[in-house]
């Protein structure tokens, strides 16, 4: 009781501190915008897939979502907003990404009285098939060649308290092009925390902390002749291509949200969250949610704030979330439209179901 009543008195020392912090982050990031020779780290990374929202609703409010209450879709933002979910969970996405590339999403979430809540997703990237051509057959080989990025995902999340959520994430992670692949591990973590001062809630998450990508194959391998120019010798030697290890999207997320606005018909929430990557420069997603009866959802925000050259920007969406007839399953639908300037746009729908 002691140690809560300590806490309790300096809440007020919390809030000073992430304004302070807030401030501090705004100032630094245009202080590297006005910085003509800063090194963003842009194409250092593999693996740039695990960086794709896979949501509707998180990307609607311009994936200002780590300190959301969170769904399913927390596995990806912020794992300890899984905590949240009090039943069994289900989402399914599926949409055209950038230059005709399919993206799929799945995942569901699954609590344990007393334990926690597990989870686990696949997340999946692909580019359609195309000719393989050469100097010598520019029209074709009469080979196809694709490209498949995968990963999967077990999530397990906990409440400490009614008031504090962790959660973690493990991940299998494959590259693949043609013949060739790369695999490695890597591990998200995440925290929550809902203050005394209105509800307002913090929250902070690593994700992609793990080991390096190299490619290999058999497309790696090769015969050449060691001395071209002298006979006699060992015309053909079997060769391998040695690849450079990349490492995975390293990033780190801080946000705060809360409700402007919450009544029995109504509610109005924010989320703002800071971004840091390994592979680019820092930057601020905003974005809000108007709920009508928790039953149709208007939702908003932007992207990328104060980041230099960033092509992702405005968002908008909506959901519905409608209770089956004779049932306690409740579906969920939500869409959402992102402008990615000379990209042109994404449009994404997720279905779910709350069982």
């Amino acid at each position: 009781n002691g140690i809560m009543k300590i806490f309790f008195i300096n809440n007020r020392f919390i809030l000073v501190f992430l304004l302070t912090f807030i401030l501090s982050y705004h100032n630094q990031v245009y202080g590297q915008l006005d910085n003509t020779q800063q090194m963003t780290k842009s194409g250092t990374t593999a693996a740039q897939f695990l960086k794709i929202g896979v949501d509707a609703r998180a990307t609607a409010m311009g994936n200002a979502f780590t300190a959301m209450d969170g769904d399913v879709s927390s596995m990806f933002w912020n794992a300890a907003g899984l905590a949240n979910v009090q039943r069994l969970e289900t989402m399914f996405v599926n949409y055209d990404w950038l230059a005709g590339v399919g993206f799929q999403y799945l995942g569901f979430a699954l609590p344990i009285r007393r334990v926690g809540v597990l989870g686990f997703s696949v997340t999946s990237l692909t580019v359609p098939d195309d000719k393989v051509r050469t100097v010598t057959e520019p029209e074709g080989t009469g080979e196809y060649w694709g490209a498949h990025d995968l990963a999967t995902n077990l999530s397990f999340a906990r409440k400490l308290s009614d008031k504090f959520s962790i959660g973690g994430n493990i991940k299998f992670i494959q590259q693949t092009i043609w013949h060739s692949h790369a695999n490695t591990f890597a591990l998200d973590l995440g925290a929550l925390f809902i203050t005394p001062f209105k509800g307002i809630r913090l929250g902070a998450s690593l994700a992609n902390y793990g080991g390096e990508l190299r490619m290999m194959g058999r497309d790696q391998k090769l015969s050449v002749d060691p001395d071209p120019i002298n006979q006699g010798n060992v015309e053909f030697i079997n060769s391998l291509y040695e690849t450079d290890a990349f490492p995975l999207p390293l990033m780190f997320r801080v946000g705060i949200s809360g409700e402007l606005v919450s009544t029995k018909t109504f509610r109005l929430t924010y989320g703002v969250d800071a971004l840091h990557p390994n592979d680019n420069t820092e930057a601020i997603n905003a974005g809000l949610e108007l709920a009508v009866g928790e039953t149709f959802f208007l939702r908003g925000g932007h992207a990328n704030l104060f980041r230099k050259n960033a092509e992702e920007g405005l968002t908008l969406g909506g959901g519905l979330r409608y209770r089956l007839w004779g049932t306690q399953s409740i579906l969920k639908i939500d869409y959402s439209y992102v402008d990615f300037g000379r990209l042109k746009y994404v449009n994404r729908v997720s279905i779910g179901i709350i069982i």
